[in-house]
């Protein structure tokens, strides 16, 4: 186990087990126990983790339940999942709300589906993958790249997922 993900089991707090009950709530999901338990470890991560290294923070979860908490989260945009190369799917919970609003810049809203669109940055000598900042926030990047795809005549095209990876060597590795 990382010594990153050791500790996590101690950050898991009643208030992050409360602001995760509440955001639950609010995507109107059924409240359980996993679920709770799952993102209020995504929500105290700065970066995206895979499914095992979410086993490893809460190893009395069998994995199935860990899956299927994992899913259900994604669904509701409460958890947002991420493919790196290495073909394995990483959650990430930092920063995400079920409503969009003001203080969440990298959600886009759909169909009454709230979506997290933003980059990512992937080290390619760790493969953690990490949430980027988006420095424009009166601009969601799917406004940004469908502003592009008119400008260039593209049209035809209706985005419905948007994945930006910059890759590099994160500061732990350099």
């Amino acid at each position: 186990m990382s010594s990153l993900l050791s500790s996590v089991s101690g950050i898991i707090t009643t208030d992050s087990l409360l602001l995760a009950e509440s955001k639950l709530r609010q995507a109107k999901v059924r409240v359980t126990q996993a679920r709770k338990e799952v993102l209020s470890v995504l929500l105290v991560q700065r970066r995206a983790l895979s499914h095992t290294e979410m086993q490893d923070a809460l190893p009395a979860m069998d994995r199935v339940t860990l899956y299927r908490a994992l899913d259900c989260l994604a669904e509701v945009s409460l958890a947002h999942k991420i493919t790196g190369d290495d073909r394995v799917f990483r959650f990430s919970g930092h920063q995400m709300s079920s409503q969009p609003d003001s203080q969440h810049p990298f959600q886009a809203q759909e169909k009454g589906v709230t979506q997290h669109q933003h980059g990512h940055f992937q080290c390619t000598r760790c493969a953690q993958v990490f949430c980027l900042e988006q420095p424009d926030a009166s601009h969601t990047l799917r406004d940004q790249l469908q502003a592009t795809l008119q400008a260039t005549s593209a049209k035809g095209f209706q985005i419905h997922n948007i994945e930006v990876t910059i890759k590099g060597w994160c500061a732990r590795c350099q």
